[in-house]
Parts: structure tokens; C-alpha cells; sequence
């Protein structure tokens, strides 16, 4: 569904030129559930406003399904941008228009292209939980119920892929587990491709795979797996959900890595580091003069 490779984003002023994206890879399959984790300025939501169709990529290449969004014209990015994906914000002004009813809204995407199915419409509230609900202005919602209506909104042209930027960043751990179990609901009923943007990892161990983002490229992939099914003891995940997630350091085509920074600080490494190879492993080592452990 997604095929980034060697994707790069720069914004520039006059006196000034930021690499959000270095160069980075990513695959997401067809009916994949997966989020993207990553500090602050890490490039997460700059690589989710480029699969949305919201800014556009400075060099590499992106896919999204058949669409090239590196060479797509502005006309049929409008047309990927009603057609193919929906997009959830965390902040739900950017979704919602106050003075309509959670139904109106809903609609209010099929209007601009061009066609309203109100018996749809209503099928989305009621998928999220709203069907009683559906007529009353945003102010008698609250915020979770009004994030549910954001998500039906998302999906009221009938998108093949859904974005989310920190979709239960505004609301407590019960209705974001809710909002979680909607989106795993129009994933295996729907095969719906869904990416999660966030910085929660218990969110993220809800999910089949995370990749990390660190200064611009994927350096980590967290993948569940069921220990319980195959035999295998408890599996290590950095940082997320021990019990269920493997750690995988993620190996671009000319075979770069990131090592995790916290392994190299445990080594002393700073910019530069002795590899050999051992018979059936890699051996990475802190230069002689502030020689650490090995790796």
C-alpha cells in the first residue's frame, strides 16, 4: 500500500534549510495496522503529511497504492486526497465544524465529491457508537465523542488508507481505548490500511508493528508476535509491550543501520566505531583509546 524509499523532505527560508526526512524507507503492506513512533522532530509527522497528500516530498520516491506523490499533479491530488486517504488530527477543530450536527459532518465530505449517501453516513456513526447521537451539535458531545466523529468523517469517501496524527492524545485512557478498538474493528472488517501516528507506546503495543523514526529514518521495527503459539520464551521489545513485541534494527537496501543511541553511549561510541565479523555475528567496538564493551 505504502513504498517509501530514499525520501526526503527539506523546508527552506531565506536564511534558513531543515532535512525533516534523510532519506527514509518504508513499506506498509495492504491491510496493515501500524504505528509510527518518534520524538519530537523526529520526522513522523512530516512523513504523514506527505502520505496524505498535505506536502509534498523533496526528493526520493513515495507510493500510495498506484499514486507516485513525488510526480502527481495538483488535480489528482486533490483526487488522492478524496478518494484514496482519510486523515484524523489530534486536534478535532481541524476535523469538525461546530455548527453542524455529527451527521452533517460526516456528510460534509461526500458534498465535495460530489455525492452524499445520508443511509452511509449514518452506518459510520453507528459503527462508532454514535447512533443515538448523530443529530446533536458538537457542543453536546464530548471530546471523545466528538474524536469518534472525526473518525467516521475520515471514512465517509470510502478511503483505502487511514492516517491518524496522535489520535488519542486529547482524551483519558478509557476512550482511547475505545477509539483503538474501532480502528482494529474497520481493519479486519474492512481491510482498511491504517497508519497511527504517536508517541504513546501502550497505544502503540495495540498495534501488529511499530517502526521508530529517529532524526529522519526508520531505525527501529517492533513486529508482535504470540510466544504462546510457537514455543518461544517472552520476547524483548525495546520500549514496547515485552510480552508481544520483537525489537528488529531496521537495515536500508545499501545496508546502513541505526544503532540505538543508548547502546552507544553504554560503549562510549561517539562518532566513530571498529566492526569485525565473528564467525556468526557482527562485533561493533568503542575505538581503541576509549575501548567500551562489545556489542
Amino acid at each position: 500500500m505504502i513504498e517509501c524509499e530514499g525520501l526526503v523532505k527539506i523546508y527552506k527560508t531565506d536564511d534558513l534549510e531543515v532535512v525533516a526526512l534523510q532519506g527514509l524507507n518504508l513499506t506498509v503492506k495492504d491491510g496493515e495496522m501500524m504505528a509510527i513512533i518518534g520524538n519530537s522532530g523526529s520526522g513522523k509527522s512530516t512523513l504523514l503529511n506527505i502520505l496524505g497528500g498535505l506536502d509534498r516530498p523533496s526528493a526520493g520516491q513515495v507510493r500510495v497504492g498506484p499514486w507516485d506523490l513525488l510526480k502527481v499533479s495538483d488535480q489528482d491530488l486533490v483526487k488522492y486526497k478524496r478518494q484514496t486517504v482519510g486523515f484524523i488530527w489530534q486536534n478535532n477543530a481541524r476535523n469538525l465544524l461546530p455548527y453542524l450536527s455529527a451527521l452533517e459532518n460526516v456528510e460534509m465530505p461526500m458534498m465535495f465529491n460530489g455525492k452524499v449517501d445520508r443511509a452511509y453516513a449514518k452506518q459510520l456513526l453507528e459503527w462508532v457508537g454514535l447512533k443515538d447521537r448523530m443529530h446533536n451539535k458538537l457542543t453536546q458531545l464530548s471530546g471523545g465523542e466528538q474524536q469518534r466523529v472525526a473518525i467516521a468523517i475520515s471514512l465517509s469517501n470510502r478511503p483505502q488508507m487511514l492516517l491518524a496524527d496522535e489520535p488519542t492524545g486529547s482524551v483519558d485512557s478509557r476512550t482511547s481505548d475505545i477509539i483503538m478498538d474501532i480502528f482494529r474493528k474497520f481493519n479486519r472488517e474492512l481491510g482498511l490500511t491504517i497508519v497511527i501516528v504517536t508517541h504513546d507506546l501502550s497505544l502503540a503495543g495495540k498495534v501488529d508493528r511499530v517502526v521508530a523514526i529517529r532524526d529522519g529514518l526508520t531505525s527501529t521495527e517492533f513486529i508482535k508476535r504470540n510466544p504462546n503459539l510457537d514455543g518461544a520464551p517472552p520476547l524483548s521489545g525495546v520500549g514496547v509491550d515485552d510480552d508481544v513485541h520483537e525489537a528488529y534494527v531496521v537495515v536500508d537496501r545499501v545496508g546502513r543501520l541505526q544503532v540505538p543511541k543508548e547502546y552507544l553511549k553504554q560503549l562510549e561510541i561517539g562518532d566513530k566505531a571498529t566492526m569485525e565479523f565473528d564467525g556468526d555475528k557482527i562485533v561493533i567496538r568503542a575505538p581503541k583509546s576509549t575501548e567500551g564493551e562489545s556489542a
